[in-house]
């Protein structure tokens, strides 16, 4: 054992390949998953005091793998025979067995573990919501916050798509080619959620979860190996490049966040940028119709090659949100569109786009739109409104950099009781 405490972006990175390892030798996703979770608990509880075993991966199997036999035990002697157990080896087997007795313990099932996730016998929701479970790492709370529902619907929400793995009996097995091209779309919305989560974490004390992100680049890069030549998978592994180049300059000394017109662009990493550049030259180079990653990402490439905020080429930007919008249409992008009509025809047009914004109930929690409005009443020279607008957003935001940022720029504007 080394003598380091265990990192948690450690366990969120292993937490997929553990759980694909289980249901590939075992199935029963729902018991496997479970089983998972208690092994992740008693890393975090024993690694910081006996240091991390030099495999952290074939213990957490291990570990998990035992606490699966219990969990069979107590099924079993509770004779609830008629709640099927879909494990795939006997249990006599699964006993005897150790799990580095596995020719393929090595194997990262992580992408199979994507794809069943996202198999079209659950909804759509549900989809996503158990990939970001199983494969993100994220908690309850973090992925009911990126759907802007309550906690309690998400747990329901997980609950159900993991009973729906369960009765129906899915194959753990990598998808053929038709199977898989059916559920892409879910699988890169999942990847795109996993990402913006950790880029700018929806709550907690820190800014950013990079292993979050970093995991969500490295599931993408897996998928563009396994599809080289999709232009969606390109174009959402371009964005995510794009946006991760901008990680080193998006923080102040304190923590909180450097808006992108204040960022030091020389600090951005310009490997990132150049790597992303090359694969959304792949992604618009062909015949296939123009879809929502290339199209974000064309607009992150925008922001990229301009020198300073000044010279950034804003029409160009609009007019690419002009055709996101119609192509994928959602108030984030909305949101963002307007504060681009705001650069290009003035703040009061924006800020008529952001009226009728308002009465969609999506972003009746999210702080986004608050902080948008008062950055272009800001922009109009309303201070005090603006302010006022600052301190609504900081109020309903659950991160804390972001709060203390936007109760800043309130103070700055009008202080409260001016």
């Amino acid at each position: 054992m080394s003598g380091s405490p265990a990192p948690e972006g450690l366990l969120r990175e292993l937490a997929p390949q553990v759980l694909g390892a289980l249901v590939r030798r075992y199935g029963g996703f729902d018991l496997c998953e479970d089983a998972v979770q208690e092994a992740l608990l008693a890393a975090a509880l024993s690694w910081p005091a006996e240091g991390v075993p030099d495999n952290p991966r074939g213990w957490l199997v291990t570990v998990a793998s035992r606490r699966l036999v219990d969990q069979v035990r107590a099924e079993r002697s509770r004779r609830l025979r008629e709640d099927r157990v879909a494990l795939a080896t006997p249990q006599s087997e699964l006993l005897a067995r150790p799990a580095d007795a596995d020719p393929e313990s090595d194997r990262d099932d992580s992408l199979t573990l994507l794809f069943l996730c996202c198999h079209p016998a659950l909804s759509a929701p549900s989809r996503i919501a158990l990939t970001l479970r199983a494969v993100g790492g994220l908690s309850t709370a973090q992925i009911a916050a990126a759907f802007l529902v309550p906690e309690a619907t998400m747990a329901q929400r997980i609950s159900r798509a993991k009973q729906g793995i369960k009765a129906s009996g899915l194959p753990f097995r990598p998808p053929e080619a038709a199977e898989r091209a059916a559920r892409l779309a879910e699988v890169l919305h999942v990847l795109y959620l996993v990402f913006n989560e950790g880029y700018t974490a929806s709550g907690g004390d820190s800014l950013t979860a990079p292993a979050l992100s970093g995991e969500a680049i490295r599931l993408t890069r897996l998928l563009h190996r396994a599809l080289p030549e999709d232009p969606e998978v390109l174009g959402l592994l371009a964005l995510m490049l794009f946006t991760d180049a901008r990680r080193p300059a998006r923080t102040a000394p304190d923590g909180s966040p450097v808006p992108l017109a204040g960022q030091d662009r020389s600090r951005w990493d310009r490997a990132l940028v150049e790597e992303g550049s090359a694969l959304l030259a792949r992604a618009l180079g062909g015949a296939s119709p123009l879809g929502p990653y290339q199209l974000q990402a064309a607009i992150a490439a925008v922001h990229t090659e301009a020198e300073d905020a000044a010279a950034t080429d804003w029409p160009q930007i609009l007019g690419l949100y002009d055709l996101l919008e119609k192509i994928a249409p959602n108030p984030v992008t909305s949101l963002n569109r307007a504060v681009a009509v705001a650069m290009v025809h003035g703040p009061d047009p924006a800020l008529e786009l952001l009226a009728s914004l308002g009465a969609d109930s999506r972003m009746a929690r999210n702080h986004r739109f608050p902080a948008t409005r008062a950055h272009l009443l800001e922009l109009r020279g309303d201070l005090p409104e603006a302010a006022d607008a600052y301190r609504a957003a900081a109020h309903r935001a659950l991160s804390a950099p972001e709060r203390r940022y936007l109760l800043a720029r309130a103070a700055r504007l009008a202080p409260e009781g001016s």
